[in-house]
Formats: C-alpha cells, structure tokens, sequence
C-alpha cells in the first residue's frame, strides 16, 4: 500500500494513494489523524484504514494535488553517509567500520515538485539518491538485527542535496546538509510489505536534467536497514514517524572529473524501484 503527504489549505494531510488518485484518511475515518507521525504514534492499522478509505472515500486526482514532504515534521531524521561501497571508494576512503552518522533538521526538507533551493552562499550544490526508512513502531533500545525490520513501517526516496563547500567546513557534514529545502522527500510512502526485506535488491538512480548520474542497487549498501537500526538502538529510541536516510551510491557531482554542480533551471529526479519518482526542479534560494 502507498500513502502520501499533501497539502490542504496549507496544512498537510495524510492520504492514501490508489492508482491515479488519493484519499485523504482523516476525511474517510476522523479517528484517523491527519498527521502521519501523529498516526503511527496512536498505533493506528494504517494498511487497513487505507483499505476502508479506498473502499468509501472521496477521491481526488493525485496530479492535481500540492504534496508535502511524506513526514512533514519528523521526530528525527537521521542519515548514513558513506554507505555504497563504490561512493567510499570515489571518494577516496575505504570501507568504514562503524556508519557516519548525521542530523538533518525537518526544515531542509522538500516535498516532490516543489523547487530546491540553490543556496545564495555558495554553487556547490549537489544531488544524493538516497532510500529512505520510515519508523512504524517504538524501537526498543538494544534490539537486535535479527529483530529490527519489524519496527519498519514504510519506504520512500530521498535526495540529500548537499552545499559541499559548507559541508566540508566541519568534520560533522551537518552544516552542509539543512540548508533550507535541500531534503526532498517523496512523493510517496511504500509499505514494507510490499518489498523485500530491508527494501532489498531495488535499482536506485539519479537524473539530471534526464542524464543518469548514479545507478546502483540497494544490495550494495554497506549497512543494510535492519543493522542500521540495531546500530541506532544501542545508543537512541527510534520513535514513531522517525525517518533514516540510508545513503548515496557513487556518481555524485563532487567526485566527477570536472565536478558537476546543479544550478537554477535544472532539474533532478530519483528513482527507486517499486518505490517511487521523485522530482524537484532547482531554484535560486528565495530572497
């Protein structure tokens, strides 16, 4: 089942998508909240409202709808960098021994369709096809790989658009990574049922302006999504409507011979199978 974010009268809403259309659920079901964190906190059965709103609902096409980020106001977003073998490598560093943890703040996120900000301070902006992980269910600290997939409630794509030069002003990554809306995210929520274990085995691209810059698959990824959650509990609780960013394959613009930073008027989309397109125009950063 997919869901989706969008936006009425400014305020996001949850919906489930069915085809060419969406459902908004809290319409359907006014038990259902219209936040999907707020819903994964009250331990609804999404998939089964979802069914019930299909089934009854007032439809409305999915073109014709403003989206919002999938979770517009995460608890946490916590994201893996260096997580393909073939991105470490182009980047010049092995195989690290323990993944390189960071923040993203929910003001840099983007929803698909909406324009990405080309920052004023700097032209080194750059483009990370990424999978991201959303929490369904409290996670309880120290749980064990063998057990983590369970606490997954869907998937969807994510860019990590990064301001390099910021980025490698500190050790940390973080400055360069929550410019405002430099964190597209969408355009909708696959459940994790209806993939393989961890979103396993899935092709994952970029596009710039229609050109394919990265091309992997998830198999390739150093961490995979149920040790990154054991790695997560030993140190934090994952809550409900959490999101992890799993990391970018190579091909990024930094690493090409000359570097191939995006600019205003471009556009980039990624793509996952079976999860979804996701696409921002880029843009001067508004005044």
């Amino acid at each position: 089942m997919k869901f989706t974010t969008y936006l009425r009268d400014g305020a996001p809403r949850l919906a489930v998508v069915d085809g060419e259309d969406l459902v908004d659920l809290n319409d359907a079901n006014a038990q259902v909240p219209a936040d999907l964190r707020a819903a994964l906190k009250a331990g609804l059965d999404l998939p089964s409202a979802g069914r019930q709103a299909v089934d009854s609902g007032k439809r409305q096409p999915l073109a014709s709808a403003k989206l919002a980020p999938l979770v517009p106001e995460p608890g946490k977003i916590v994201c893996l960098g260096l997580n393909y073998y073939d991105h470490a490598k182009e980047g010049g560093r092995e195989k690290p021994d323990y993944p390189w943890f960071f923040f993203r703040a929910p003001s840099s996120l983007v929803a698909h369709g909406e324009a990405g900000w080309l920052p004023k301070v700097s032209s080194r902006f750059d483009y990370e096809a990424e999978l991201a992980v959303v929490i369904g269910r409290t996670v309880p600290r120290r749980t064990k790989e063998a057990d983590a997939l369970q606490y997954v409630f869907g998937y969807g794509c994510f860019n990590d658009m990064s301001v390099r030069d910021y980025q490698k002003r500190t050790p940390q990554w973080t400055i360069g990574k929550n410019f405002d809306r430099t964190g597209g995210f969408g355009p909708a929520l696959v459940t994790a049922d209806e993939l393989a274990p961890g979103a396993k085995g899935l092709r994952i691209q970029s596009r710039l302006n229609g050109q394919v810059m990265q091309d992997a698959n998830t198999d390739d990824m150093i961490f995979s999504v149920a040790e990154t959650i054991a790695l997560l509990a030993e140190v934090l609780t994952l809550e409900p409507g959490d999101v992890i960013v799993m990391g970018t394959p190579a091909g990024v613009g930094q690493a090409r011979n000359p570097p191939v930073w995006m600019k205003a008027g471009d556009t980039i989309e990624i793509e996952i199978d079976r999860v979804g397109l996701l696409s921002n125009p880029i843009a001067n950063e508004a005044a």
